[in-house]
């Protein structure tokens, strides 16, 4: 690090120009968007602004008087934290003001939000989000997230707000974006347009998210698995043995496989994905269908866990395959490297046993 000769102080300004911000990244790549570049870039550039707020409101909480409960319980019956009801809000702001979306569905609410003005205008996307994802952590300074998916309106729609949702409700593999926002001991952008995934990093020096994980991966093999054990006694005996299986000492290299939980879908999912292994987040006798929602939780993390080389899905299906059919629509979940994700299908299909 080079040093100002007149001040002292550190100059950095040689390191951040080897970072390419959210926004050139998003510009350089228009050219992936051909359903419209201007209005697609903008969309993410709104979403990434509504990062940034979100991720100033959890960095101050404390100090700001908005942790705990706000009182309210949302559609999932869920007590809803202060940083719940404000993330959404900030969400919606941002995507009501850009004019680009003129749906949106959110874990917080139990209807779609139509954007009249902005279907007037001719806003043509779609967008689902998990607000604040593990937001129980918030209170303990514990890693929390946010989670989108994009869709495109089809062309002849012809502006009905009556069918809106219906038009929406596609299945994953029509996304045409997906991303998370991690934030944690740095807060992370990671998204895909069907092009790959890329991280960036929030400098909040200068407020820019920065190019830091080009073109992720996900590894082949992982040496960590994600699943809440405590409710192992609900889960199907076919499970259970999978776990079993998977937990065996590798023979040729003494490895084993280690659990690791935090209870935040967003920060459990980027171990994974930049670390290799499994998440899990099966059907229970308490959540037959599984808890995860398909719109906005488990369909943007499998469009970008397939973008990294890795593999989602509910046991049975491939997740982005799965037809919805309600907004708040639950699904089991196994998502990360390819070998353990097929493993798991074996054993809840039928197809192996710890026999085998």
């Amino acid at each position: 690090m080079s040093t100002s000769l007149s001040s002292g102080i550190p100059d950095v300004s040689g390191e951040l120009e080897q970072f390419m911000t959210l926004e050139q990244f998003i510009i350089d790549r228009q050219n992936q968007f051909p359903h419209s570049a201007a209005a697609f870039s903008r969309l993410l550039r709104d979403l990434s602004v509504a990062a940034k707020i979100i991720n100033r409101n959890i960095c101050q909480a404390g100090i700001l008087d908005v942790l705990g409960e706000s009182g309210t319980v949302n559609v999932q019956d869920e007590h809803q934290k202060k940083l719940d009801e404000i993330a959404d809000r900030e969400l919606v702001r941002a995507l009501r003001k850009g004019g680009e979306c003129c749906l949106i569905g959110s874990e917080e609410q139990a209807e779609t939000i139509s954007m009249n003005s902005n279907q007037e205008s001719h806003g043509q996307y779609a967008v689902f989000f998990d607000p604040l994802d593990g937001s129980s952590n918030t209170d303990i300074n514990a890693s929390v997230g946010t989670i989108f998916s994009v869709y495109l309106l089809p062309e002849d729609w012809t502006g009905n707000e009556d069918d809106v949702l219906d038009v929406a409700l596609q299945p994953g593999a029509e996304q045409v974006a997906a991303g998370y926002v991690a934030y944690g001991s740095s807060t992370m952008f990671v998204f895909t347009t069907g092009h790959g995934v890329n991280g960036f990093t929030l400098d909040p020096s200068i407020g820019e998210f920065l190019l830091t994980r080009p073109d992720l991966t996900i590894p082949d093999h992982g040496s960590t698995y994600s699943v809440n054990e405590a409710d192992i006694e609900d889960f199907s005996p076919e499970l259970r043995d999978f776990l079993t299986w998977m937990k065996r000492t590798d023979p040729e290299t003494g490895d084993r496989i280690r659990a690791r939980y935090i209870g935040s879908f967003v920060s459990d999912f980027h171990r994974t994905l930049l670390g290799g292994g499994l998440y899990v987040y099966p059907a229970t006798d308490n959540y037959p269908e599984g808890k995860l929602r398909l719109m906005y939780e488990c369909n943007p993390m499998a469009f970008l866990v397939e973008q990294a080389g890795g593999s989602a899905s509910t046991g049975y299906k491939r997740v982005m395959d799965v037809q919805p059919t309600d907004l708040h629509q639950r699904v089991p979940l196994y998502i990360g490297s390819v070998p353990l994700v097929e493993a798991a299908e074996r054993f809840l299909q039928g197809e192996q046993t710890l026999d085998d």
